[in-house]
């Protein structure tokens, strides 16, 4: 099961990945946008985690 810690640690990882992505590509690139979309969706999911506690 995936924990409310978990989830923060990967929150943790792919926001980093995310800033480091969109210093070196155009904000609108490709890969950015994933990381944005990836790290969208791991709030969410932490939200929902926080919710239930």
């Amino acid at each position: 099961m995936i924990t409310a810690d978990n989830i923060l640690e990967k929150i943790e990882q792919t926001r980093s990945r995310m800033l480091d992505l969109s210093r070196r590509l155009p904000l609108t690139s490709d890969a950015v946008i994933t990381a944005s979309v990836q790290l969208d969706h791991l709030l969410n999911e932490y939200e929902k985690q926080r919710r239930h506690i």
